[in-house]
């Protein structure tokens, strides 16, 4: 079994370019299962521009962050099926997993704009793996398959002006409420960003 790392970022040596990350806070519980948040980053992005919306959360209350990289630009599934990324990021669990005893009640899909379509997607169709899923200004769901019944986060702001709200995070959360999941939804007066009091409060619902 690979050791664990020490605290800070560590790329996971799965591809020699755009390679994902992995962050471990100080003081990580090795006598218990820990919490896991995958952050899915927008398009263009990488995980180095995400990760400090997650990080000060995940030193404060001790969970591990994994923050993928798309193959390409954006993520495979926003461009049209599935395919490099869904097999990056079981390989990105997988050697994670090897390294650290994950709590299976707190495994959440997150992302931000495309990110946050890509979480929604593959969470829902993964609910068997994602206890949670988190978007942050989410444009849309490619749902194939629902499997498990994932707690949902969905935040979007008012003059968001990329994604517009009647679009997309209210309609994706009217979707998902109609299907029965449970969809916590919040709107918050900003444009197309990551909101941090909102990530505070996706994080309490996340470790509630």
């Amino acid at each position: 079994m690979p050791e664990p790392f020490s605290s800070g970022r560590h790329s996971l040596g799965l591809s020699e370019t755009r390679d994902a990350v992995l962050y471990v806070p100080a003081d990580l519980p090795t006598d218990k299962p820990v919490p896991l948040f995958v952050m899915f980053h927008g398009a263009g992005g990488f995980p180095e521009k995400v990760l400090p919306f997650i990080e000060p959360h995940a030193d404060r209350h001790k969970f591990l962050v994994l923050a993928p990289h798309s193959t390409f630009p954006t993520w495979d599934i926003v461009i049209g099926g599935s395919g490099p990324d869904l097999e990056r990021l079981q390989a990105a669990l997988r050697s994670v997993a090897a390294r650290y005893r994950i709590d299976a009640q707190r495994v959440a899909f997150a992302g931000f704009s495309d990110g946050a379509s890509y979480a929604l997607s593959i969470g829902v169709t993964n609910g068997d793996i994602a206890s949670h899923v988190i978007a942050f200004s989410g444009g849309f769901m490619s749902i194939f398959v629902q499997e498990g019944l994932p707690k949902v986060f969905i935040a979007h702001g008012l003059i968001d002006e990329q994604l517009p709200i009647a679009t997309s995070g209210r309609q994706n959360a009217n979707k998902l409420k109609a299907a029965g999941y449970d969809v916590q939804y919040v709107e918050f007066d900003g444009l197309h960003i990551i909101e941090p009091g909102v990530v505070a409060r996706a994080i309490d619902f996340f470790l509630a």
